[in-house]
């Protein structure tokens, strides 16, 4: 079984920073595109950024600029530093991979760290 678990979540002022961390463990065989995903209250699950294992990256217009997705691989650990946070960054974050066991490929989901933006 493959499990992904995210920390760094918290409450912060506008146009403050933190960095999220999520890492992956379990029968990882290989794991493909992370990405992070948010969700707030009220709305749909948005794409928030997405990383290949080589190391390209796509983010969502509304973040570009001010967050980075990274990740290490010899950790399967994927990290989103966000900067010059805003209100409407508030929301359940969740990070994503796509994981190849000795079994089979799935994506895979994290339990949701709150970062909340607020003065």
């Amino acid at each position: 079984q493959v499990q992904l678990v995210e920390s760094g979540g918290g409450l912060v002022q506008p146009g403050g920073s933190l960095r999220l961390s999520c890492a992956a463990s379990g029968s990882i065989f290989a794991i493909n595109n992370m990405g992070w995903y948010r969700q707030a209250p009220g709305k749909q699950r948005e794409l928030v950024a997405i990383i290949s294992s080589g190391g390209s990256t796509n983010y969502a217009d509304s973040v570009k600029g001010r967050f980075t997705i990274s990740r290490d691989n010899a950790k399967n650990t994927v990290y989103l530093q966000m900067s010059s946070l805003k209100f409407e960054d508030t929301a359940v974050y969740y990070c994503n991979a796509y994981v190849i066991s000795d079994r089979d490929a799935n994506t895979y989901w994290g339990q949701g760290t709150q970062v909340t933006v607020s003065s």
